[in-house]
C-alpha cells in the first residue's frame, strides 16, 4: 500500500473542537498554522503573558472529558470560531475580542466538572501554538495502529479522540514509533521526528458524547507497555501538504 497522508486536523482553540483541512502549509521551526491557537486558561493557571506554558494550566480533556465533543470551525479572514457540541447550542465569536471571549467561557462552562477548576480567558501566545510540547511541534499516528487498538479493544476506537494534526495510511500497526529521530517527507514538507506522544484520560473519552467508554490506556499499556500513541515531530522543511500526498521516510 502507498503511504500517504490520509487526513489533516487542526484544533484552533485547545481542547475545544477540531476541524478537517483539504492542505495546509508548514513554516519551518513553526507548528502547523492556526493549531492550538488559543486556549482556556482556567482559574488556577499561572501563566507569564506573552509566553507558552504547558497543559496544567488550560481547561482540557483529561479533566473535563465533554469537552472532547466538541467540533470547530475557523474563519481565518476574520479570526471567528464557530463550535458545536451536542449538549449546547452553536457559538460563532472571535476569540480575541474580550466581550465575545466572556460569551464562550459562559457557554463552555456548563461542559465543565464544576469540582475542578473552572475556565476563566482565553489565552494566546504571538508566533505559537498552545502545543503539548515546549518547542513547536506537530502530531502523526498511522491509521494501522488505530485499528489495531480497535481490535484488542473490541470496539471502534475513533481516530479523534487522539487529536493528531496528520494521520498516515500505510504504515504496519504502530510502525510510527520506529520513527524517532528519523526524517520523513510529507507532501511538500520535510518533519524530524522528535518523540513519542504520551496519552491522557482525554483519550477515554467518546468523541461523539463526551463520556468516557473505553479503557484506552490500560489497552496502550497492553499492547507495548506505556501510553505513548502517535509521534511529535518539527518542520525542518516548510511546503504544503495535502490529504492524499505522498509519505516517505528520507536517509
Amino acid at each position: 500500500m502507498t503511504l500517504r497522508v490520509a487526513w489533516i486536523q487542526r484544533h484552533p482553540i485547545k481542547s475545544h473542537g477540531r476541524e478537517d483541512l483539504a492542505e495546509v502549509t508548514l513554516a519551518t521551526g513553526q507548528d502547523l498554522p492556526w493549531d492550538r491557537h488559543w486556549a482556556v486558561a482556567h482559574e488556577a493557571a499561572k501563566l507569564v503573558e506573552g509566553a507558552w506554558a504547558p497543559c496544567a494550566n488550560f481547561s482540557r480533556g483529561s479533566k473535563a472529558p465533554r469537552l472532547m465533543a466538541i467540533s470547530s470551525r475557523l474563519d481565518e479572514a476574520n479570526g471567528r470560531v464557530t463550535l458545536s457540541h451536542p449538549d449546547r447550542p452553536e457559538l460563532t465569536f472571535s476569540p480575541d475580542d474580550p466581550k465575545e471571549a466572556s460569551r464562550f467561557i459562559d457557554w463552555v462552562r456548563p461542559l465543565c466538572p464544576p469540582d475542578r477548576a473552572q475556565p476563566a480567558r482565553v489565552f494566546s501566545v504571538a508566533g505559537r501554538g498552545m502545543t503539548d510540547t515546549d518547542y513547536p511541534s506537530v502530531s502523526l499516528i498511522g491509521l494501522a495502529s488505530n485499528r489495531a487498538l480497535s481490535e484488542h479493544v473490541g470496539a471502534e476506537v475513533s481516530p479523534l479522540r487522539w487529536r493528531a494534526n496528520f494521520w498516515l495510511e500505510g504504515l504496519r500497526p504502530f510502525e510510527e514509533r520506529d520513527w524517532i529521530g528519523r526524517t520523513v517527507r510529507l507532501g511538500g514538507a520535510v518533519l524530524k521526528i522528535v518523540e513519542p506522544k504520551e496519552r491522557c484520560l482525554a483519550t477515554t473519552a467518546n468523541p461523539a458524547t463526551g463520556e468516557r467508554d473505553v479503557e484506552t490506556l490500560r489497552a496502550l499499556n497492553a499492547l507495548h507497555g506505556d501510553k505513548d500513541f502517535g509521534v511529535y515531530a518539527t518542520v525542518v522543511e516548510g511546503g504544503t501538504v495535502r490529504r492524499n500526498d505522498a509519505v516517505g521516510l528520507l536517509p
